[in-house]
């Protein structure tokens, strides 16, 4: 079949086969096989190390199908870069070669306005090196798509030959326009066309290898020796920059005998005569934090900090690792940190952010010091006269938007429990079911923990145009939470807005693209949030709106709501990624519905709970 054939069918077709199912769709099939091998001749011929890539959606119908030709020298993702691609219109009425820029991925780095301003930029620098292009195809396309996804390639576009459906050119024209647009993409490499402000900044630490948290404080759990503490310790070493943890990591072994926060974050003495501040190693490393923030260029005057979004690029995470940390009863001694965690407020206006947080330590606690203890307490945190300094007297010390705070818990008659006023502010794991110990990959591993950094948004309110296409204004969450609190109705278990607002900003924070990758965000939260909340006896669980248990309505929920991963190896893992191989992707069994049956069989003893 000629090429001009097949792109005529793909024209026609379009619009009903996105009516119709889409797995194995003859046309979905077209588009990546037949279509996708035509493109591959044509590109080989020019350079055998160029990858070609189509798709027509994954899991569902995309709103603008592609195929895209990437240079490896420039880009190996379709989520960013430059690159030539065939996009074709929604409605089926034609289609383009376009010169394009990647938007995933500087979305997700920038958000959606600066990541806009930026493309429009890095347009006019491309057109200006090679003003061929400008004679070769025009500058805007119209897909009339209906997702922001696909309407963000026509923002993305650089340069584009359009053709109608009606009258499509002969395939030695579409090889001679193909050949022309590959010609002038590999005069790029030869070019820096991005924009001046990137070109002058400092190389970015926090960069797009690194996922977001939706929180920064964390439980993993589990039993001893599955490598809790190591895995803190190697996400602190993998943003360390000079492969030393001096900086970016503290562990701390929590004792049995602490029962008030003075024990983890120091306290007043008099006992010299002097009023004197005793510092523990937590504190100090707080100020550490503080101190990278500073460096950052980052505005410490007023009681709220404001800055830049790519100065957070130059921003390390600080790992703090509470080792056994239910050794000692956690709602005691880390009683403020609990309670000053959720004052955390992050504030976006375009690139600019504000950042504000009450404080573990009180300006007043710091001015009550004598002049010698003041001069001390500096001295023990290893911090100069200056900016920061002044901050800390007139507004406090609180926390540090890069500080992670991580808690390595063992579940078992040695420890303390947790109360729902501790899980409902964490993110809890349960250590060996999202990093599975494999001893065949001992000696030779072939999975690897994704890069985590901190959390930059605090409210999904305020970060609700960065959720994604395929659950615009959060819809599509909000009903899977209100179906799970139908359930947890009339129980100590219900869950309230700050549920909903995690769950929002693990969506914000994943960037999922299909329903697929949606239940999984759902699943992960549902093991990380909602199930450690949950255990009793068969009283305690009994449901109120059938004569099954909590976990059985639970179940019978989960079944609707996540239909598209309850069955087989078929969802992303979010927390890890693959070594050695192009294709990153670990696909896994849904969590929650696995652990769900674990807890309602063990129902049947007694008693159940999330915790082995």
């Amino acid at each position: 079949m000629q090429l001009s054939e097949i792109l005529q069918k793909i024209n026609q077709g379009w619009v009903q086969a996105t009516k119709e199912p889409f797995t194995e769709h003859p046309l979905a099939m077209l588009f990546r096989k037949e279509f996708r091998q035509k493109i591959v001749d044509i590109v080989e011929e020019f350079d055998p190390f160029y990858e070609v890539k189509a798709s027509v959606g994954a899991g569902n119908w995309a709103s603008v199908p592609w195929l895209s030709i990437l240079n490896p020298n420039m880009t190996t993702t379709t989520q960013d870069g430059v690159y030539p691609v065939y996009l074709f219109k929604a409605d089926g009425t034609g289609f383009y070669l376009s010169l394009i820029q990647g938007t995933t991925n500087p979305t997700k780095k920038l958000g959606k306005r600066l990541a806009e301003k930026q493309a429009i930029e890095i347009k006019e620098n491309i057109l200006n090196k090679l003003p061929k292009l400008m004679s070769w195809g025009s500058r805007d396309i119209h897909l009339n798509a209906k997702t922001s996804l696909g309407q963000s390639y026509e923002k993305a576009n650089i340069v584009a030959k359009y053709y109608d459906a009606k009258s499509i050119p002969s395939d030695d024209r579409l090889k001679e326009d193909l050949n022309i647009l590959l010609m002038l993409y590999k005069q790029l490499e030869d070019f820096s066309w991005m924009p001046k402000s990137d070109e002058t900044t400092i190389e970015p630490i926090i960069g797009q290898n690194f996922e977001s948290l939706s929180k920064p404080f964390l439980l993993l759990a589990g039993i001893s020796g599955t490598g809790k503490t190591r895995f803190v310790r190697q996400q602190a070493l993998a943003s360390s920059c000079n492969g030393s943890l001096e900086d970016t990591y503290c562990l701390v072994s929590v004792r049995p005998d602490w029962h008030e926060p003075s024990d983890l974050l120091g306290y007043t003495s008099r006992l010299s005569g002097d009023t004197n501040y005793v510092t523990t190693a937590v504190l100090q490393f707080l100020v550490k934090a503080w101190q990278e923030i500073e460096k950052a260029g980052i505005n410490l005057e007023g009681r709220a900090v404001t800055g830049e979004k790519t100065q957070l690029d130059n921003v390390r995470p600080y790992w703090l690792c509470l080792d056994e940390m239910n050794l000692a009863p956690v709602e005691q001694y880390f009683a403020d940190y609990l309670s000053v965690l959720e004052t955390r407020e992050w504030i976006w206006a375009d690139k600019d952010f504000t950042y504000s947080t009450d404080p573990l330590l009180t300006s007043n606690v710091i001015k009550n010091l004598s002049p010698e203890g003041q001069a001390k307490l500096r001295t023990d945190m290893a911090l100069p006269e200056g900016a920061l300094w002044e901050r800390f007297l007139n507004f406090g010390i609180g926390i540090p938007f890069n500080l992670i705070v991580a808690g390595t818990v063992n579940m078992d008659e040695t420890t303390h429990g947790f109360s729902r006023k501790v899980i409902d502010r964490a993110l809890s794991f349960d250590f060996g079911e999202f990093f599975p110990n494999n001893y065949d990959e001992y000696f030779s591993p072939k999975s690897k923990p994704k890069t985590l950094s901190y959390p930059i948004w605090s409210s999904a309110l305020e970060s609700k145009e960065l959720l994604p296409d395929i659950d615009a204004d959060g819809a599509k969450s909000i009903e899977f939470l209100k179906s799970i609190n139908m359930v947890l109705n009339n129980s100590p278990f219900k869950l309230a807005y700050r549920a909903l607002n995690e769950l929002l900003l693990s969506v914000i924070s994943h960037q999922p693209q299909t329903d697929t990758e949606l239940q999984a965000v759902w699943d992960d939260f549902l093991m990380c949030k909602v199930l450690p909340r949950i255990e009793g006896d068969v009283d305690k669980l009994a449901s109120t709106q059938s004569n099954n248990s909590i976990l059985g309505d639970l179940l019978l929920t989960l079944s609707i709501q996540l239909d598209d991963i309850s069955a087989g190896e078929v969802r992303r893992d979010l927390s890890r990624q693959k070594l050695d191989t192009e294709d990153k992707t670990i696909l896994i069994a849904c969590r929650s519905v696995a652990k769900l049956t674990w807890m309602k069989n063990r129902l049947a003893l007694g008693f159940t709970s999330f915790w082995p």
